[in-house]
């Protein structure tokens, strides 16, 4: 895969001094952030700082399956050069994709990555032929649920059984 654009050939979603590109998810800069994504969610989760092992067995137990052509995408976003933000999109049927792992640093929020993020996010699903973007994430997470609500997502009734989910979101793909 082209790691400086789109599988489609599409220039890289840019937003601001943002950059989002295509990035397989075992990248060093990709690893890095979904090492990131993982301590601050089970963080948030269990209340207290995440052990380097207890990251490690986190990411072992939760495999970037299905992130990959021809199933999904991983991306990676860089503000002015930094890897900062990250995401990945899966189909889960032929006309539905899923986001997941959709992270920005804590040091870049409010700079629009998480626009940026969604932007790129949702493209790729359009490559992969999905008509709607799904997703589920926690009441703790407070800030990408306004971020979903802001880029057009809907709440709708659970999709799926995720042993975290407490709220799910669509949006159509135009």
């Amino acid at each position: 895969m082209d790691t400086n654009s789109m599988s489609t050939g599409s220039t890289p979603a840019s937003t601001g001094n943002w950059i989002v590109t295509a990035e397989h998810f075992a990248t060093p800069d990709a690893t890095a952030l979904r090492r990131a994504y993982y301590a601050e969610v089970a963080g948030r989760y269990w209340k207290r700082p995440v052990t380097e092992a207890e990251t490690d067995e986190g990411l072992r137990d939760d495999p970037a399956d299905g992130l990959a052509p021809p199933t999904g995408h991983f991306v990676v976003g860089r503000l002015d050069g930094t890897p900062r933000a990250c995401g990945g999109i899966r189909l889960l049927d032929p006309a539905t994709a899923e986001l997941t792992r959709v992270y920005v640093d804590p040091r870049a929020r409010g700079t629009g990555g998480g626009a940026a993020l969604l932007t790129a996010l949702e493209s790729a699903a359009r490559a992969l032929g999905a008509e709607r973007v799904r997703l589920d994430t926690r009441s703790d997470l407070v800030e990408a649920r306004a971020l979903y609500a802001r880029q057009g997502y809907t709440e709708i009734p659970a999709y799926n059984a995720g042993p975290y989910a407490e709220h799910w979101f669509e949006k159509p793909l135009p």
